[in-house]
């Protein structure tokens, strides 16, 4: 598929329906080696007088070893139809196979990053800011035992948040 690129202004999207309802691909690596998970935290504004996405990955996470590891990273936005492989994408590690052919879905490389081939559109990020989350940081302790509890105790997350360099749509 070919994309062209657009201005991040031009995205016709809501992010609060695309990242909370439709969810996010967020990939690092190359074509080659690479990981993506799903995510449906996230936001897209404006930090530091850039255009900006913020992302929230889990300690545990493989993806997260690729993205502590590079300078830039991808977030995707799919189709509909691909739903059924966006959920096996955020409930299955890489570390355990090859989580892209299982899911159905191709790896591709977007300025030297690594994307789903199957995206409708494509954000090209580079790192501002890495932070870990952490109890600590929490101004409602109510957060703690409704999103770190069980299996997930201690499991925080790190929030990227990324200038975004460019924004492909496919054609």
């Amino acid at each position: 598929m070919a994309y062209k690129e657009i201005r991040p202004e031009e995205l016709s999207w809501n992010p609060f329906t695309q990242i909370g309802k439709g969810w996010f691909l967020v990939t690092a690596g190359t074509k080659e080696q690479c990981n993506g998970m799903t995510v449906s935290w996230g936001g897209l504004g404006v930090w530091w007088g850039k255009n900006a996405a913020t992302v929230y990955i889990r300690q545990n996470r493989f993806t997260k070893t690729f993205i502590d590891s590079g300078e830039r990273f991808t977030i995707a936005a799919l189709p509909e139809s691909c739903r059924k492989a966006l959920g096996y994408m955020g409930s299955h590690s890489g570390r355990d196979g090859n989580k892209w052919q299982a899911a159905g879905l191709t790896p591709t490389e977007v300025e030297g990053i690594a994307a789903p081939a199957e995206a409708d559109v494509i954000l090209v990020c580079r790192k501002l800011l890495a932070a870990e989350l952490g109890e600590e940081t929490f101004l409602d302790p109510t957060m703690k035992s409704r999103w770190y509890a069980g299996g997930d105790e201690g499991n925080y997350h790190t929030m990227y948040i990324a200038e975004i360099e460019k924004v492909f749509v496919k054609e």
